[in-house]
């Protein structure tokens, strides 16, 4: 009884709150045309507390949707240009020598920011990218023998091109393992692209003003991180990461030869995380199997192995992830 009392005020509180989101959506459709899925899983990975990778072909306002939604929360962004002859120090910053007062002062890199574009990251050798790691996972960063906290909230949105390979370091599984999510962006439909072209031949110019403060967004955090999620639901999240390590065991033998490693543990946090933040979105203060698998694609599909066997004929790591929605039992 107490329980379901706790659920209704949660979600009295989750109504009073749903205004928040209902402010960036609008500010972020006065520069964003369409790309919905974009602007959600931006909202995810914030309300998550995680960070998020971006997959797309250039021109689909990957840079502008970052920069809108730091502009909307007020918040410090920064973005970093990755290159292969870019430096480890370049990120997260360095010692320099202060002739004035005769000592090494720190010099704070583009990563002390609320907000990171980690513009087409796959173009940096490992040791770049692997600068990126500490600050992701630890949210603090070691310059020297200095050790820095990182602002709150921090926010990596990394970009990759899927279709210019060369000159290119696919990101280790350790890094992209740390992204909350993938998302994959496609193209917009023919009405949208009427409205693109029609703003940017206009000139339309709209004056994005900051609505809320980077301390309500911790807030919120804390309002999503009370959200309930049932027993029921953490077995179905288990059985969901499960069935991509052990197939077999879920009646999916044809996938077996099809995925060379499942999801990791910290995929079944992050499946549990970016759930609660879509139970938050749709105003719940209770996670149901369909918020699970709202978020499931985006969640999993950095994160499950492919066998050459899988690449051989064409098998995504999404067409996998569905395979496996559509066996395991909904609670």
């Amino acid at each position: 009884m107490n329980e379901t009392v706790n659920i209704r005020e949660l979600n009295e509180l989750i109504a009073s709150k749903s205004n928040f989101v209902n402010m960036i959506t609008k500010g972020m459709d006065q520069t964003i045309v369409g790309q919905k899925h974009l602007v959600d899983s931006l909202l995810i990975a914030l309300l998550a507390d995680g960070h998020i990778l971006l997959e797309g072909v250039p021109g689909l306002a990957k840079t502008l949707a970052i920069k809108t939604l730091a502009t909307l929360v007020d918040a410090k962004y920064s973005r970093i240009q990755f290159t292969p002859d870019l430096l480890p120090a370049d990120v997260v910053g360095t010692m320099v020598y202060s002739i004035k007062n005769e000592k090494f002062e720190v010099k704070k890199g583009p990563v002390f920011a609320n907000f990171v574009l980690a513009d087409e990251i796959n173009r940096a050798p490992a040791k770049v990218q692997s600068a990126l790691l500490e600050a992701m996972q630890e949210r603090q960063v070691t310059i020297g023998e200095n050790t820095f906290k990182l602002d709150t909230p921090f926010l990596v949105m990394a970009t990759q091109n899927p279709i210019e390979q060369e000159g290119t370091y696919p990101l280790p599984e350790a890094q992209v393992d740390r992204f909350l999510m993938k998302v994959t962006i496609g193209y917009p439909n023919k009405e949208e692209e009427k409205i693109i072209i029609r703003q940017n031949i206009n000139e339309v110019k709209n004056n994005i003003q900051a609505l809320i403060k980077p301390e309500e967004i911790v807030e919120v955090r804390e309002l999503v991180n009370k959200i309930y999620v049932d027993e029921k639901i953490e077995r179905y999240i288990v059985d969901i990461i499960f069935a991509t390590r052990f197939p077999s065991d879920y009646g999916l033998n044809d996938l077996s030869s099809i995925i060379s490693f499942g999801a990791s543990p910290r995929a079944s946090i992050s499946l549990a995380r970016a759930a609660r933040a879509y139970a938050f979105l749709k105003n719940r203060g209770y996670v149901i199997p369909e918020d699970v698998r709202a978020v499931s694609h985006d969640v999993l599909r950095h994160r499950i192995g492919l066998s050459y066997e899988a690449e051989a004929n064409n098998i995504s790591a999404d067409e996998v992830i569905s395979e496996i929605l559509d066996k395991i039992a909904v609670p």
